[in-house]
């Protein structure tokens, strides 16, 4: 009888854990304190799985892959991202008040390597199984993915050989936290679907990476998002650009900025139709979820490699 009962418990145990119950570092690039990171970090323990974060003290955007090399992280000179952790306090540490959540005051991949090279091995003694950047606090699409942080997190750990994704959401999430949780159970609605078919192989294929862009919406409108397969494509609905004055720039006036200096500002691009349709932006645009694959390295197609090697075959020794 008490084995049976034995038995029950063992079992209704095992109905709460997760098939594949992973060890997650998640990273942004929006700072530590973001609810984004926040509410991924509670929805992805509540999955059962185990999760430290390793995020930037400050809001950190734009920074691509970015690291300061060989400078040293000293004592901060201003509050991180949310006040929790104060100016004084090491260059890098923990919140007070969540042991698993770091920061790292430098850019978004030196709190990514924090996170795989110190925090990763002293707690698994290895690196973890899936690295998730984000959600970002506004949708990574197209060419401005060259410059996010967010998405060179994901690059870095796949350049690692470890499975990454990286997620952005819209900027309406950022400090909400109701939108935030949303944003957060669509992500690991997207972790389970790529788990549910693993079996005993890997994760994604060796230096691969993915791009998870979720489309804008209020409050209790997550349920309705539909995802689809896409791809970069050449459409991007926000191009940087480098202006003489930004006084004079339309955008960066309505930021609030007046300063007549030069700076980098963007412009926009709300006509998806007419460059290419099918690309993540003007899928993402449509209110769809967008998954787009990655791959580590610049190799270009086979085709256009081919192309140079015939232009340059009087010049390569092989």
């Amino acid at each position: 009888m008490r084995l049976r009962h034995t038995a029950a418990a063992l079992l209704a145990l095992g109905m709460t854990t997760p098939a594949f119950a992973l060890n997650i570092l998640l990273s942004n690039d929006d700072g530590f304190a973001a609810a984004n990171v926040r509410a991924l970090y509670t929805q992805l323990k509540a999955a059962g799985h185990d999760v430290i974060v390793s995020a930037p003290c400050q809001d950190q955007s734009g920074k691509g892959a970015a690291a300061n090399f060989l400078t040293p992280l000293t004592p901060l000179t201003k509050d991180c991202r949310g006040g929790t952790v104060k100016a004084g306090a090491p260059g890098v540490g923990s919140d007070p008040s969540i042991a698993d959540i770091h920061y790292v005051d430098g850019t978004p991949v030196m709190a990514t390597m924090y996170g795989l090279d110190v925090l990763a091995p002293a707690r698994w003694g290895k690196a973890p199984d899936l690295v998730i950047s984000g959600p970002n606090e506004g949708q990574n699409l197209g060419s401005l993915v060259n410059s996010s942080g967010t998405v060179s997190n994901a690059i870095f750990a796949a350049g690692r050989g470890i499975p990454s994704i990286a997620i952005s959401a819209d900027t309406n999430t950022k400090d909400n936290a109701a939108l935030a949780d949303e944003a957060a159970v669509l992500t690991v609605k997207f972790v389970d679907a790529l788990l549910a078919k693993r079996g005993n192989g890997p994760i994604m294929p060796a230096g691969t990476s993915i791009n998870v862009n979720l489309p804008k919406f209020e409050a209790g409108g997550s349920s309705k998002v539909q995802w689809v397969f896409s791809r970069f494509g050449s459409y991007t609905a926000m191009m940087p650009k480098f202006v003489a004055n930004l006084a004079q720039d339309p955008i960066a006036s309505a930021y609030g900025i007046s300063y007549p200096y030069p700076g980098v500002t963007f412009s926009l691009n709300n006509n998806p139709g007419a460059n290419d349709a099918g690309s993540e932006s003007a899928l993402n645009a449509k209110g769809f979820a967008t998954v787009t694959t990655m791959q580590v390295g610049f190799e270009a197609r086979p085709q256009a490699q081919q192309w140079l090697r015939l232009r340059l075959k009087d010049l390569l020794a092989q």
